[in-house]
């Protein structure tokens, strides 16, 4: 149903040449049963509801429980199927239960969702390393636990392919000022992605391998987040909504993509970074200690999410900025010749919206 990875083979002295290496046949999403991670909020709250909607059968998972007994309830309602799992995926044996409930409910997966995540917000020399400890158990060994749960299934199934899709961030491309350790952490999940994905393809494993980069997304990620700093994390400027992200992850289900882009802001981040890194730097140490916060009182560290489960069922935050509809670039990059035209278009708007920022008037200093 879709065609896999395809990779440029360059000999010497001889012309480019593509070269397709395997085909991965992926059910519809109507067809799935769906293994979804930090399902009990933002991103995968959405996710879950869409894909219900669709007709999936789900597997759902988070650290609120009462938050995925309601979720549960409301799908079943609608007609739906899921079972929930009350799991901490920063805990190995936590997630190989998450598989063996999906298996022992539908007998198999077809698409793992690694999702989970939690933030910090406040300057390195501030954030404890127990704090940090924690992001990375979530945000990274997190992924790492599920893809090799994802992984081992797939190879063992006899019906076709499987979807693994871990969920980056713009700041996995390039980090930023006040969230250092949740940053690296999705730096660490791309990293991971790559490697694997490559490695999946050199076996001709049927395992399709996809990472999304989502720009900045309307959840409530920045209410449950550890806030070291005075002022309550939030995004400002252009802010795009969970629904985009999950009609990302769900086009990926059944259409093996490699990277897919959530915002035209996260592929003109990524480009700037890697073409003109000192001038991102510049731009980024004057914006970002302003447009990641809000004035108003920080909510305490004591109720964070990152030692304890968060509130559950709200799908967005309390960011203030511009609220888009949906994300354009990333319904581009469903039509092959658009993801090349979008990313020959994102370059010259990275260089003219890094200057821009340069040139302002307005002091963004921290």
């Amino acid at each position: 149903m879709g065609t896999g990875w395809s990779t440029t083979v360059e000999p010497a002295g001889s012309r480019s040449q593509e070269v397709t290496a395997v085909s991965l046949a992926l059910r519809p999403v109507p067809e799935q049963v769906i293994v979804l991670t930090g399902a009990s909020s933002g991103i995968g709250l959405v996710t879950a509801r869409v894909a219900a909607a669709q007709g999936a059968k789900l597997v759902l998972a988070a650290r609120n429980e009462e938050a995925l007994r309601s979720l549960v309830e409301e799908i079943r309602a609608g007609g739906g199927s899921a079972v929930y799992v009350v799991a901490d995926v920063g805990v190995e044996e936590d997630v190989k239960r998450i598989a063996d409930v999906a298996l022992a409910e539908y007998g198999r997966f077809d698409t793992w969702v690694n999702n989970a995540g939690v933030s910090i917000f406040g300057t390195i020399d501030e954030v404890s390393v127990r704090d940090m400890r924690r992001v990375y158990d979530t945000v990274l060994w997190g992924v790492v636990y599920g893809s090799l749960a994802a992984i081992r299934h797939y190879e063992q199934r006899r019906d076709g392919a499987g979807a693994l899709i871990n969920i980056g961030s713009v700041f996995g491309d390039r980090n930023t000022p006040l969230q250092s350790t949740y940053g690296s952490a999705k730096h660490a999940v791309h990293g991971w992605t790559d490697a694997l994905r490559m490695e999946m393809e050199a076996k001709k494993a049927p395992v399709s391998v996809t990472l999304i980069h989502p720009g900045r997304i309307d959840t409530p990620y920045n209410e449950h987040a550890q806030s070291y700093i005075k002022d309550q994390p939030a995004h400002r400027g252009m802010i795009y909504p969970p629904e985009a992200v999950a009609r990302a992850i769900l086009y990926a289900a059944h259409t093996p993509i490699r990277d897919v882009y959530v915002g035209f802001q996260a592929k003109a981040v990524a480009l700037a970074g890697a073409l003109m890194p000192r001038l991102l730097d510049k731009v980024m140490e004057r914006y970002m200690f302003w447009s990641q916060r809000v004035d108003r009182p920080s909510v305490p560290r004591e109720d964070s999410a990152l030692h304890q489960a968060g509130y559950g069922l709200h799908e967005r935050g309390t960011h203030s900025g511009w609220h888009r509809s949906s994300s354009l670039y990333a319904r581009a990059a469903e039509h092959q010749g658009l993801r090349r035209v979008g990313t020959w278009v994102a370059i010259p708007a990275a260089v003219l919206a890094a200057r821009r920022f340069l040139g302002t008037n307005v002091a963004r200093r921290h």
